[in-house]
């Protein structure tokens, strides 16, 4: 658009649509000393305008028959909600006004703070969504090593004028893309955004960080298995994708058939959940595997790990390649069945580059060379990697 915002329209023939807002920022965008406040600006934004309040936003959407939700990101803010189509102009009217006229109440905020607390508790107490969300600061320096929901810390030094002023700094069109997956007139949303959002210009900003690959051991009472996780960093190229590192995370931990679960699970029984994750973006990527086991087990389970990309290293079939490729291709047809999905792979896509790229995955994908996977599995070995588990104490 002139004004620089970025509207992304994929059209289907259900009569279902999927509407977001989202800005190019999230936790990668903040320095350490306020770390949080991304996510504390996505509470914010469902608390009220001038016009509606919180209650009306949500019954507004979900009187319709829709859903209404956000999510905050390393590399994204997003507040999205999926209705019936014949509602498209509801869904943008709503949204809309939380984007640009968030009130950030004073008497809410210190409320929603206190909510924010809790889910930091939430997060603690759970030791495998602990370790999913610290081992960042295993591989990273500066602000990607630091939890992105924020500490207690960084929570009681976030004040409304801080928010307003990060608000008014990135939440311009120029930040932000609108994007609908569904049943909808294109026109009607280019004209909605012509007249509702004018040419002011935000300004992302962008803080450094370092990588690094350390291992950390934590023991905790009062839990009965140990949470692992080992994660590698993965080689971006272009700033593109690097679908040899998808290709190799799917082949160790991608779901049952892997490598890592018949080996973990079904033939050493050490472990009930085994899967991995791939993060990668154009900013920063790695893979990671995560083990549920028993804190006698860590060890032999770490070195299991090891030793199976030794093996993918050395002898990597093209027929097991070939099987991993068609898996991933067949997950992606399956992911866009749902329009809500759909939107996030797309804002996701347009993040890091292009959201075009995402139209291109099968071919990829099929493009993955196995001297490519291989050589990226060697190189998972010595000190190449990084580890945190928490343990039982007793």
């Amino acid at each position: 658009m002139p004004n620089g915002m970025t509207i992304i329209f994929e059209k289907r023939n259900i009569p279902v649509v999927a509407v977001a807002f989202a800005v190019r920022n999230g936790g990668i965008n903040e320095s350490i000393p306020e770390k949080g406040i991304s996510h504390f600006i996505e509470h914010m934004l469902y608390k009220g305008t001038p016009t509606r309040n919180a209650k009306d936003i949500a019954e507004e959407i979900e009187k319709k028959g829709g859903e209404l939700n956000g999510f905050t990101d390393e590399i994204i803010t997003a507040y999205w909600c999926r209705m019936p189509s014949q509602h498209l102009n509801v869904a943008l009217e709503v949204l809309g006004d939380m984007i640009k006229n968030p009130l950030f109440d004073k008497n809410e905020l210190e409320k929603e703070r206190k909510v924010i607390f809790e889910e930091i508790k939430m997060r603690k107490d759970n030791p495998q969504i602990y370790v999913l969300d610290n081992i960042q600061r295993e591989l990273y320096n500066g602000t990607l090593g630091e939890n992105l929901i924020g500490t207690y810390e960084t929570m009681k030094k976030i004040d409304r004028n801080k928010i307003i002023k990060k608000f008014k700094t990135i939440y311009e069109p120029n930040n932000m893309i609108l994007g609908v997956v569904g049943d909808a007139n294109f026109e009607q949303i280019v004209e909605f955004a012509k007249k509702n959002f004018g040419n002011l210009k935000g300004k992302v900003p962008k803080i450094n960080f370092g990588t690094k690959n350390n291992s950390t051991i934590e023991k905790r009472k009062g839990i009965d298995q140990a949470n692992l996780i080992f994660a590698y960093h993965v080689p971006l190229s272009n700033n593109k994708k690097s679908y040899a590192a998808e290709v190799l995370g799917t082949l160790m931990a991608g779901g049952m058939s892997s490598r890592l679960f018949s080996e973990i699970r079904e033939k050493r029984n050490l472990a009930y959940s085994v899967k991995g994750e791939s993060n990668i973006n154009k900013f920063f990527a790695y893979n990671l595997i995560y083990v549920g086991t028993t804190k006698e087990n860590v060890k032999l389970v770490k070195q299991l790990i090891l030793e199976e990309f030794k093996k993918v290293a050395r002898g990597l079939s093209e027929d097991e390649l070939n099987q991993v490729k068609e898996q991933l291709i067949g997950n992606y047809n399956i992911s866009m069945e749902s329009s809500q999905s759909q939107l996030v792979n797309l804002l996701l896509y347009e993040i890091s580059g292009n959201a075009l790229e995402f139209y291109d995955f099968a071919k990829n994908i099929s493009s993955v060379k196995l001297k490519d996977v291989k050589k990226l599995a060697s190189n998972i070995k010595g000190k190449n990697y990084s580890f945190l588990a928490l343990v039982p104490e007793n």
